[in-house]
């Protein structure tokens, strides 16, 4: 018998021996982590029943959340449907006979879309931006395409030269040219 030779100095029983020891204290190592875990306060949130205040208003403002688009300042420049890069806008336009480019439809597939913000930096009025909703489950992906335009033809808006006399209307166009400097602004 020439192949059975031993190599080993130890005995084969005390390599076992040791073997199952340290078997046995990397178990015991592994379970009193779980184990401790057992008598912990539980550090999880019942989410949304027991918070403070409400996720929205701890996010912050350069969240990007679901797009939302303000039709009475969009000016139906098609600028956020060009830019798009996976084509999640859809805008048409019919002319009437007075020569104006009405909005029919202004449609974001939120299932396609990825949220890069692309659409909101090109706009020029600001009326496209990223609203705070994030929570948008649904079992149905054709759910989540947002109908901006809804029963009847938008006209596109069309800024004065002098500033908006409507306050209503100037406000709105104050609030998408604040978005628009947030957004340009580096993140500190």
């Amino acid at each position: 018998m020439r192949g059975c030779q031993r190599q080993s100095t130890e005995p084969i029983m005390l390599s076992y021996l040791i073997d199952i020891f340290e078997t046995a204290v990397t178990i015991f190592e592994g379970l009193s982590i779980t184990f401790s875990h057992l008598v912990r306060r539980p550090m999880t949130i019942q989410y949304p029943d027991r918070i403070d205040r409400p996720v929205q208003e701890t996010l912050p403002k350069r969240y990007r959340g679901h797009l939302e688009v303000d039709m009475e300042i969009c000016t139906n420049c098609k600028a956020c449907e060009r830019e798009c890069p996976i084509t999640c806008i859809a805008i048409t336009d019919s002319e009437e006979p007075d020569k104006k480019r009405w909005m029919t439809q202004f449609d974001i597939d939120l299932a396609k879309c990825m949220y890069c913000g692309i659409c909101s930096e090109v706009c020029p009025t600001g009326s496209i931006r990223h609203s705070q909703e994030f929570e948008g489950a649904c079992y149905n992906p054709a759910a989540m395409a947002r109908h901006f335009v809804l029963d009847s033809p938008v006209a596109p808006f069309k800024p004065s030269k002098g500033g908006e006399t409507d306050t209503e209307l100037a406000k709105k166009v104050e609030t998408g040219k604040e978005f628009m400097d947030l957004f340009a602004q580096p993140e500190k």
